[in-house]
């Protein structure tokens, strides 16, 4: 969390802010016996049990917007306030594909080693493509999913899209300049796939084998959402055997990845430690709006009648 974010709630209240919490449960718990609020990112798992250790909690701060990790639910019937971030760090994510999806069409920025050595792979990396012309299915089409249609309309690319929740006539496709179709025609007709949705039963393994089979060959897909929506050893098949021009993955099923991975050696896959929203920017936003909504709800309940 950023360094003022916090300052700025302790001139209101008494703060206990130690990263390392999320791996000493047992220190957690007995910091919560006493808490009017707690702000976690996405490893801290708030169960009913943590809450159990919380009986004073008002609200609980989310540093992201996924809530994955919070038994919503469970926070709703005690009269927890769950406060994400919504927002805050989605220009972050839209740069992070943009950019992922401009490296993995090019294919020409893996060869510094072979190039420093004196080796002149000039031919073998002259057939990258270009961003310009490409067409980009967004998979989720919320605020994240719409600011990447706009970079990618201003670098040339059309925009496709497919959301259940956003009507085909909904402003947000006119907008963008983005076209509402279909799952499995929006997957046939990528140039790349970008996913935005909370992992859900509805989501999980959404891009299961069956699914991958319909990327054209030389298709690249990028989550940056939540693991568990892309089926990992599907993918990694899809890339060993030729079947998908590229991936990168910044979320995963199981995080962070154990040794002996099924994407560990594949080739064209990129992968980052679920750090697509992270920026000094971003954190910076993410934190002060946290921070804010906590001091907010903390204010609130101290003028609410008993």
């Amino acid at each position: 969390m950023d360094g003022a974010a916090i300052e700025s709630l302790s001139r209101q209240f008494d703060v206990h802010a130690d990263p390392a919490l999320v791996d000493d449960p047992a220190r957690l718990l007995a910091c919560l016996k006493d808490a009017d609020a707690l702000i976690v990112r996405n490893r801290t798992q708030v169960t009913r049990a943590l809450l159990d250790a919380a009986p004073r909690l008002v609200a609980i701060g989310r540093l992201g917007v996924g809530l994955d990790n919070i038994d919503v639910d469970a926070c709703a019937a005690r009269g927890v306030a769950v406060l994400p971030a919504t927002g805050a760090n989605a220009r972050a994510v839209a740069e992070y594909v943009i950019a992922t999806a401009m490296l993995l069409l090019r294919g020409a920025y893996t060869s510094s080693d072979a190039v420093a050595a004196g080796a002149w792979p000039r031919a073998a990396l002259s057939n990258g493509r270009e961003a310009a012309g490409s067409t980009l299915a967004i998979i989720g089409f919320g605020g994240i999913g719409q600011l990447v249609a706009s970079l990618a309309n201003a670098i040339g690319m059309t925009a496709i899209g497919y959301d259940p929740a956003q009507p085909p006539d909904a402003p947000c496709w006119g907008s963008t300049g983005a076209r509402p179709v279909p799952l499995d025609e929006a997957l046939r007709s990528a140039d790349v796939v970008t996913l935005h949705m909370p992992l859900t039963n509805a989501t999980r393994n959404l891009l299961d084998a069956t699914r991958l089979a319909l990327l054209p060959s030389h298709a690249i897909l990028i989550n940056t959402s939540r693991g568990g929506i892309v089926d990992e050893a599907a993918l990694a098949s899809a890339l060993r055997e030729g079947r998908l021009g590229g991936a990168a993955l910044d979320v995963f099923a199981r995080e962070p990845l154990q040794s002996g991975s099924v994407l560990a050696d594949v080739p064209n896959l990129i992968l980052t430690p679920h750090i697509a929203g992270l920026t000094a920017q971003s954190n910076m936003r993410v934190s002060t709006l946290v921070a804010s909504r906590v001091a907010q709800a903390l204010s609130d309940d101290a003028h609410t009648p008993r």
